[in-house]
């Protein structure tokens, strides 16, 4: 029996994307197909998504969503199926898809976001003849009301719902006005409902009324029970538990033995192939040829993903005889850490401050090892690439980086297992001594050779993950 799924997120590759979120939502429909389910995406209908739709048939309409007029088009992208909500007064805008291009968020985002939560509601519900779906998959806070539509004003019928965990630290969190404005009815205001601290809470919604609670690592789901990770909903979760389903990576966008980005492509049996690509980054960042490790970072600037500790830790990382070359975008003032840091140790230290997905790919291939210093990650996929690409991950202990990242002791390295490093506080001393760590292991050319190795061999693809959503999604459909 083949189960029907839809899938309501926010962003997706190739159409729009800000993170992980949108890698993962554009790999799940392919990962869920090989099992039986047919997915359907449905995404805002944001400038770039329009464009890139082009053709597309109109198959609802409502005069008024949540105070806008709005069309649902259907229609495929890329060989995926999708339903995009056209709501200029929503989502035809310019900057980004949360905030302008100054990065500052909309003001009307809860509403926003939750006119795809009804929408998604609506559809799930029955409301566009001849689409049916058994089971609707909610992702984040920007998708996650959906569950509180389906419970308190479901259009007809209510499918169960999977509401997947991306980053709890992003919750959607808006004033109780917003919720005369949601066209929910008095109950959903409760502590089962949208109701969170005297706010309308839009991810703790989706928790409260979800049928299966997903988060993207096994790790991370078990943190997010208590206070430190849980980021004030750690109750919700130990009352409802979670199952942890770790990403996986779209392994044709990602193979180094045919990526059209690297000046030399590669295998694990043609490591040395590397070497061009290692030359290559040194060019583009200006960097001085060395006998260390070249570090890489691609990653958002910003206090979670550790970087005021790397920041704080580059004079030592030069000293130890390694250089970094650095991607990405954040907090302006870790942007001017970097920088600075540049400044200081030209040749050693390179920054690129934007984002460019060729030159990531080019990072991966020729970087040394790759610097995961996450205070929490709830999966991550740059070590993931990294594993992929012989780039070895030095990571933090934390969410999916422990559960996909083999720590390079005595005992992984003599077992063959090692493919990187781990280290327990995200402090400028542990960060210190892990890049101590990995400019020896680097050394060791043969260990060095057999931790890339090995980690070139991890099975990072969606295969089980893909397995395990769609066991779920049939577990529920059983259930009914």
């Amino acid at each position: 029996m083949t189960i029907r799924v839809l899938s309501i997120v926010s962003e997706m590759v190739p159409l729009v994307k800000t993170g992980g979120l949108a890698d993962v939502a554009g790999a799940l429909p392919g990962a869920v197909a090989a099992h039986g389910v047919a997915m359907t995406t449905l995404l805002p209908g944001y400038p770039a998504v329009m464009a890139a739709l082009g053709k597309a048939r109109k198959v609802y309409a409502w005069p008024s969503l949540l105070g806008q007029p709005a069309r649902l088009l259907a229609g495929t992208v890329g060989g995926q199926s999708l339903l995009v909500l056209d709501a200029p007064g929503w989502f035809a805008r310019d900057g980004g898809p949360y905030g302008d291009a100054g990065g500052r968020d909309w003001d009307d985002n809860g509403l926003r976001f939750a006119a795809l939560a009804r929408a998604g509601a609506d559809v799930a519900g029955g409301a566009v003849r001849g689409l049916r779906f058994d089971v609707v998959h909610a992702h984040d806070w920007q998708a996650a009301l959906t569950g509180a539509y389906l419970r308190y004003a479901p259009a007809r019928s209510a499918p169960p719902l999977v509401m997947t965990i991306h980053n709890m630290a992003f919750q959607g969190y808006y004033p109780r006005a917003l919720f005369a404005r949601l066209g929910l009815p008095d109950a959903a205001w409760s502590i089962d409902g949208v109701e969170y601290h005297g706010g309308v809470g839009l991810l703790k919604a989706g928790l409260a009324t979800a049928a299966a609670i997903t988060t993207v690592s096994p790790t991370y789901a078990r943190e997010v029970r208590h206070p430190d990770f849980g980021m004030g909903l750690d109750g919700v979760i130990r009352a409802r538990g979670a199952i942890g389903i770790v990403n996986g990576i779209d392994t044709h966008d990602w193979d180094p033995a045919t990526d059209p980005a690297l000046p030399a492509r590669f295998t694990a049996r043609t490591l040395g192939r590397r070497a061009i690509n290692r030359a290559a980054i040194e060019a583009t960042f200006g960097l001085e040829a060395g006998d260390g490790p070249l570090f890489v970072v691609i990653s958002r600037l910003t206090w979670q993903k550790g970087m005021d500790v790397l920041v704080q830790g580059l004079d030592h990382l030069v000293g130890s005889g390694a250089r970094l070359a650095l991607l990405g975008t954040g907090d302006k003032a870790l942007e001017a850490g970097f920088a600075a840091a540049a400044a200081r140790h030209p040749g050693r230290i390179a920054a690129h401050i934007g984002y460019d997905e060729g030159l990531s790919h080019r990072m991966q291939g020729g970087g040394d090892a790759i610097l995961v210093p996450s205070r929490f990650e709830p999966c991550g996929l740059t070590q993931l690439y990294g594993l992929a690409y012989g780039c070895v991950p030095v990571v933090a202990r934390t969410g999916g980086l422990v559960d996909t990242v083999v720590d390079a002791n005595l005992a992984a390295i003599a077992a063959h297992a090692a493919t990187g490093v781990q280290f327990n506080a995200v402090t400028p001393e542990a960060l210190a001594d892990a890049i101590e760590r990995t400019v020896l292991l680097f050394r060791d050319r043969a260990t060095w050779t057999a931790i890339q190795r090995a980690g070139m061999k991890s099975d990072f693809s969606w295969g089980r993950s893909g397995k395990a959503y769609a066991d779920l999604y049939r577990s529920l459909v059983e259930a009914r």
